[in-house]
């Protein structure tokens, strides 16, 4: 399964820029893989303060324009993640949108970021998300979730062969990035699809980076620090051949880790 990482230049507070340029990158990469993914809050990067004003609904013209894309090329979209406003209240989020133009799975961000009063902006999510796509299991985490094993083992024991993780990771813990990124991959022995942007934010640069991790830890592929779509393939049997050389699974003592 082939997968497309757009690792795009985001310009915090340009919707319609930043909207531009995500719909011409996932149109270009939705005809050469059958899974798109894009980053986190896209539209609007970490222009907090006028994210109320810039927060669009389900049927906005973002997600109008990527299940367009989906439909017209019959690919699976990760939209991201947008600032989404649903039921008087705006939470960073992440649509899954399939080859039909439907939305399949929604999921709002858990863990929002304090260090950037990101809690302030948007409300938190209180739930796990899994879809199918490809005959694989998906799960879904957003950014800041990845310092969090315990979702990532969740959504593993929840039977997740891959996780979408939409991000907005600054340069300046490109370390973390590589080292968690990595380790939730082979401590649950799935892929890990992890899509960042490039720019920078009251000049602190974006990583870039864009990682697509195999099951053992491997580096399937990799952005650098430009904007581009990293391609990248996801092989449904390799999940199962890792678990079966290394039995973590089979070895776990969950009772006595309560």
């Amino acid at each position: 399964m082939k997968i497309a990482m757009v690792q795009m230049r985001i310009i915090a507070g340009d919707v319609a820029a930043n909207r531009a340029r995500g719909l011409a990158l996932a149109a270009e990469a939705a005809a050469n893989a059958a899974v798109v993914v894009l980053p986190e809050i896209w539209t609007t990067g970490y222009a907090l303060r006028q994210v109320a004003d810039m927060a669009e609904d389900q049927d906005g013209p973002t997600l109008t324009g990527m299940r367009e894309i989906a439909a017209r090329e019959g690919v699976t979209v990760v939209a991201g993640s947008l600032a989404l406003r649903r039921q008087g209240r705006i939470y960073n989020e992440s649509v899954v949108i399939g080859p039909d133009g439907s939305t399949i799975a929604n999921y709002a961000k858990i863990h929002l970021f304090s260090m950037t009063g990101e809690e302030r902006f948007f409300a938190a999510g209180d739930r796990r998300c899994l879809f199918d796509v490809g005959g694989l299991r998906a799960g879904l985490a957003i950014c800041y979730d990845l310092r969090f094993p315990e979702l990532f083992r969740l959504l593993a024991g929840d039977g997740a062969q891959v996780v979408f993780m939409p991000s907005e990771w600054p340069l300046v813990r490109a370390l973390p990035w590589q080292v968690l990124c990595r380790a939730r991959a082979m401590e649950n022995q799935t892929y890990i699809c992890a899509v960042n942007c490039v720019g920078e934010h009251r000049g602190s640069p974006f990583a870039g980076q864009s990682l697509l991790i195999a099951p053992d830890g491997e580096i399937v592929a990799a952005g650098g620090a430009e904007e581009a779509v990293i391609y990248g393939e996801i092989d449904p049997a390799a999940v199962a051949a890792v678990r079966e050389t290394m039995k973590v699974w089979q070895d776990r003592r969950p009772e006595v880790y309560l």
